[in-house]
């Protein structure tokens, strides 16, 4: 970095000290050193590679953070966070107690929203407009949204109410994918000079005013209108967004700095909302990324020289491999299967499955809602939909869930995938609420399997054995590398006895388990006598299981790997409250109730006292304390 551009820069204002045309070499210097950090600390390169001459000319020409720029999903806004003063922490991108790999307004003043999830961009900026208004102040609102997250039913919801408010707002429509036609060349780029040139904008205002509401005034701007529209039609792919009510600007070359510095300071003063389209290239710079944007699109550590990812040898396969792969077994045998999943294909293991049976899969796009009630409908019509969604994201179908599987009490099997902590993507993508929310679904079946082999069985017996829906929940990397099954088995609702002691009862639900097994081991090893228990079921729980349990246990703690707010630990709390018994002590290990931070899960957990040494500690106090009366403790 000595001697270059990029050393100079640790804030917009020194970014806008530079004439135009250094710009381009300074998104070359930020190209190298985005792909040098990001093959040592893994993230999203294929996006924020594509996005680097339109970051620069966004802060060129907008004052941040006096005006508002507010990403989408915010893993294409690695240049953002470089040029706003994280330039000298990015080599700590991800990593425990480093910079987010999204924005956070915790992290910079430059970081609006703090944002993860696809398709809130509009909505937010559209409320820091209205405020704006409402509060008389002078400032730019920028939403910059993919053409992915587009997809998602709140951008659009956003953009419909965005066209009904005569407010100023820009909306950056950044195309990666050519989802929308191109055809246009020229012409396109000259009208969008035109129409943005204030002269025009004040005649035609004058032109509409002077015509006024006259037979023949009106007659006269209903010709020139359609002209106009017929026009657009011709030469402008953006008709869709001038019928909701926004002025359509583009497309333009996303890596043409000057173009889009014109555009941009053309339209700073508009009075009314705008979209601009901007089409990029992902992975920009980095022929790997260009040639394979999916697989560089969220990476991790990776050879700079080859492109290819570091792998340590000899792991087992991922929870995803071998949910895709069993998903492939089960449809091989039953032609009722089907298979959905929301823009995740790749990351769900899903995508082998579609080449195998192209009619029996869906991708939905960003719609997890949408997909939760599609599913109903295939079950209606006497299908076995499975649904694939990451945890975090499952959240956004909580309604559908509630209102059309479970109320009709529907054989939907939605998988959770990265349940639990899931490390370096941090707060917006820790899957560490589900059990919690979903417990309050009524006839709702709920399995969280301790490995791999288990993890096959409750999908078997989801779509083999359980009336009505289903959800099963896995964390994100490797297996354990026990040993498959050569058959299919049934899972019991019964919890199953790992080890049987006396006294002191550990009782484990999902990957939690491998965590409670090595606590057990040290608490032998100090004396005591722990039974341990794989629960497999948090919902519903076997009564008659958990009664005797009570009864010949004094103490009794649950692991769990989810907010100890509501969870297993509360769930078995709860059946405790409602038998006829004398009721034994209660520790109920966890998440804490707040966001966790990013970084390597195995550092999380320390920090959290949720390692083995620190449990140990803490259970063999817990257990001396011995009070006999009910008591409960939360870790």
């Amino acid at each position: 970095m000595p001697g270059t551009l990029l050393e100079t820069i640790n804030s917009p204002a020194d970014l806008k000290k530079l004439p135009i045309e250094k710009l381009p070499q300074l998104a070359s210097e930020i190209r190298d050193f985005m792909i040098e950090v990001v093959s040592h600390t893994g993230g999203h390169l294929a996006p924020s590679l594509g996005t680097v001459e339109l970051t620069l000319a966004l802060h060129y020409c907008f004052n941040s953070p006096e005006d508002k720029l507010i990403w989408d999903v915010g893993h294409q806004a690695y240049c953002h966070k470089i040029i706003t003063g994280r330039k000298d922490r990015f080599n700590t991108l991800r990593q425990f107690n480093g910079i987010s790999g999204f924005p956070r307004t915790s992290e910079s003043e430059h970081d609006i929203l703090s944002v993860g999830h696809a398709s809130t961009s509009i909505s937010g900026a559209l409320g820091f407009a209205m405020g704006r208004d409402i509060l008389q102040k002078k400032q730019s609102v920028i939403a910059i949204i993919g053409d992915g997250a587009l997809t998602g039913g709140l951008a659009l919801e956003g953009l419909n109410n965005l066209g009904s408010k005569n407010t100023s707002m820009t909306v950056i429509l950044n195309d990666n994918e050519m989802s929308i036609s191109r055809n246009v060349g020229a012409l396109s780029r000259y009208l969008t000079r035109v129409i943005t040139d204030k002269r025009y904008t004040r005649i035609k205002s004058e032109i509409w005013g002077l015509l006024g509401g006259s037979n023949v005034g009106k007659s006269i701007r209903s010709i020139m209108r359609g002209i106009d529209d017929a026009l657009k039609h011709l030469v402008i792919p953006g008709k869709l967004f001038e019928d909701m009510g926004l002025r359509y600007l583009g497309p333009i070359d996303g890596h043409n700095i000057p173009e889009m510095i014109e555009v941009f300071n053309s339209i700073k003063n508009l009075p009314s909302p705008q979209l601009v389209h901007i089409v990029t290239r992902k992975g920009k710079g980095y022929s790997f990324a260009e040639k394979d944007a999916i697989k560089y699109h969220g990476i991790s550590c990776f050879s700079r020289d080859t492109g290819e990812v570091t792998k340590a040898s000899g792991k087992p396969p991922t929870y995803s491999e071998i949910f895709g792969r069993t998903m492939i077994e089960l449809a091989s045998k039953r032609s009722d299967i089907v298979a959905i999943t929301a823009a995740m294909p790749d990351g769900t293991k899903l995508t082998q499955f579609s080449k195998e049976f192209p009619d029996r899969f869906f991708d939905v796009g960003i719609a997890e809602g949408h997909a939760v009630t599609f599913a109903a409908g295939l079950a209606h019509q006497g299908l076995r939909p499975v649904i694939a969604v990451y945890s975090t994201f499952v959240q956004r179908a909580f309604d559908q869930i509630m209102h059309d599987v479970a109320l009709d009490k529907l054989n939907v099997v939605i998988c959770l995938d990265r349940a639990g902590l899931v490390g370096d993507d941090g707060p917006t993508h820790h899957g560490m609420f589900d059990l919690s929310f979903l417990r309050s679904v009524p006839g709702l079946t709920i399995m969280a399997p301790r490995d791999e082999n288990q993890l096959r069985n409750m999908l078997y017996t989801a779509v083999n054995s359980i009336n009505g829906p289903v959800c099963i929940r896995y964390p994100r990397g490797c297996g354990l590398g026990v040993p498959i099954d050569n058959e299919f088995q049934i899972v019991s609702p019964v919890p199953e006895v790992i080890r049987q002691g006396q006294n002191l009862a550990i009782v484990s639900i999902g990957d939690f388990f491998s965590i409670a097994n090595s606590v057990c081991e040290n608490l032998t090893q100090l004396g005591y006598n722990p039974t341990l228990v794989d629960a497999r079921f948090a919902k519903p729980l076997n009564i008659e299981f958990y009664t005797q349990l009570f009864s010949t246990h004094h103490h009794i703690i649950t692991m769990e790997n989810n907010t100890i707010t509501g969870g297993f630990g509360s769930a078995v709390l709860e059946l405790a409250h409602t038998l006829d018994i004398e009721l034994p002590r209660f520790l109920r290990i966890g998440l804490p109730d707040e966001f966790v931070c990013h970084g390597d899960n195995q550092l999380i957990f320390r920090e959290l006292k949720l390692d083995k040494d620190s449990l140990t500690e803490r259970i063999s106090n817990f257990v001396k304390s011995g009070i006999t009366r009910l008591q409960v403790e939360r870790a």
